[in-house]
């Protein structure tokens, strides 16, 4: 089909030096300049193509809410779950996003930071290793019920 479509780790059109440059997230090094300019900081939710904002923001409850803050290089949903390929994904990063802006600190950003290095040195996170959310599913009740996050 054409237009966006979703990735994953296991996506047929990427190619095996694209696998592994996606593994060890050495496809996001242009995004420096990014930082460098300004338009994203190196914490944040992740960007996503303008499409599947749209999309997203029509279908899952607080999505536009990640907007309110810059875009990072990396974020808490990337080293806390894999490549997502599809809206069920889409809902448990963005679970992962609202989890870090309620709880935005500088020493949440260093944890980040350093476990971006260890993903970036030893791989990401894989298929079957997604981390469980519910630990901090309680404390985001009072600010997006969970039956508003799709579940």
């Amino acid at each position: 089909s054409t237009g966006a479509q979703w990735s994953s780790s296991v996506d047929p059109r990427v190619f095996p030096a694209g696998k592994w440059l996606r593994r060890f997230r050495v496809d996001e090094i242009p995004q420096l300049f990014n930082v460098l300019r300004g338009d994203m900081s190196f914490v944040g939710p992740r960007p996503e193509q303008p499409s599947f904002v749209d999309s997203l923001a029509n279908t899952v409850p607080w999505y536009r809410e990640r907007l309110l803050i810059q875009p990072g290089l990396t974020g808490w949903a990337q080293v806390r779950y894999p490549y997502g390929a599809n809206e069920e994904d889409a809902v448990r990063k963005l679970e992962y996003d609202l989890y870090y802006m309620k709880h935005m600190s500088l020493l949440l950003d260093f944890f980040i930071l350093i476990e971006t290095t260890r993903t970036v040195l030893l791989g990401g996170v894989k298929e079957g290793q997604r981390d469980e959310y519910s630990t901090f599913r309680e404390e985001l009740k009072p600010l997006y019920p969970a039956d508003r996050l799709g579940h």
